[in-house]
């Protein structure tokens, strides 16, 4: 039997190892717009008041079915909210002069029949509500937040503002943490959203 040249073999080994790299990138691909999927933000915006920058957001939480299996349950979900504050056309590496996280929390209370949504840490009771629709809606509602002092910002300078909200799996309980990372349906997230600075420079 006629044995194929070394150098064939060798080519059709790299062949398949682009092959197989690249299914693997279509995956992965795959996989990060499922992440995505679901949760958006619907309006955000800032303004100044008495020397400070206030944000308010709508964000729209479209949980996954397993999510809110979980949820009904008796499984608080928390939502990690990340604002940055950068200068417009900052490389990814420069410092941010505003990189905060906030945590939020809905539970069901299976014997009240109620939703709780609550501000981590430290907001003692939250907020009851009798739906989970109302519930959710009242998550995704973000008002007047403190995000920086006009001292701190250069009137020379223009600044965008960036938000993105997820569902933080290491928050779930510690059982539900290898399956959330491994299935689809919990990596919920809005991806970042980037929008300039308003009411800045001040006008004279």
């Amino acid at each position: 039997m006629v044995q194929p040249p070394r150098w064939l073999n060798k080519t059709l080994s790299w062949v398949q190892i682009r092959v197989t790299l690249a299914l693997a990138l279509t995956l992965a691909l795959s996989q990060a717009a499922l992440a995505t999927d679901d949760f958006s933000v619907i309006d955000a915006n800032t303004r100044s008041v008495d020397g400070s920058i206030l944000l308010s957001a709508e964000i729209d939480y479209g949980f996954s079915e397993r999510a809110l299996e979980a949820l009904e349950n008796g499984v608080p979900l928390t939502i990690l909210v990340h604002l940055q504050v950068r200068e417009q056309g900052a490389w990814i590496w420069d410092e941010s002069l505003v990189d905060q996280r906030l945590h939020y929390r809905i539970r069901y209370k299976p014997l009240s029949e109620r939703y709780l949504v609550s501000r981590l840490p430290g907001e003692e009771g939250g907020r009851t509500f009798v739906t989970r629709q109302a519930a959710i809606a009242a998550l995704g509602d973000l008002d007047d937040l403190y995000l920086i002092s006009e001292k701190r910002l250069d009137p020379r300078q223009t600044y965008e503002v960036h938000l993105r909200a997820s569902l933080d799996i290491e928050e779930l309980p510690l059982p539900l943490r290898p399956m959330a990372y491994l299935r689809s349906g919990w990596k919920q997230s809005t991806g970042w959203t980037k929008w300039p600075l308003k009411n800045w420079p001040l006008q004279p």
